[in-house]
């Protein structure tokens, strides 16, 4: 078998290097995508829950408080960002070309 050069294995290595990066990219894409719909499912629920319940700022707060409990760690859950959560969904939820995407947002 023949020995290796220097050369071989620099190219070897850049080959296993690129297909990382690739993964690595493509994992972050399907995080991304998981979370936008994560963010847009929370943002329509609390949306709603405050349509249908008459719930007031204060559903936002405690669902904040209570997921921070749930999910120690997990950043993400702030009353600020439950807000822009439900943001998100009011500027985005009625544009007929947008809405349909954001399942398919990488």
């Amino acid at each position: 078998m023949d020995k290796m050069t220097n050369t071989d294995y620099k190219a070897f290595l850049q080959e296993i290097k690129e297909q990382v990066y690739q993964s690595q990219y493509e994992a972050l894409k399907q995080v991304n995508k998981q979370l936008i719909k994560l963010y847009w499912f929370i943002g329509k629920n609390i949306t709603e829950k405050q349509k249908t319940h008459n719930w007031g700022k204060s559903i936002v707060e405690n669902l904040s408080k209570d997921l921070q409990k749930e999910f120690v760690g997990v950043k993400g859950f702030s009353t600020q960002n439950l807000w822009y959560m439900r943001q998100f969904y009011l500027e985005y939820n009625n544009n007929e070309r947008l809405q349909p995407l954001v399942g398919e947002i990488s």
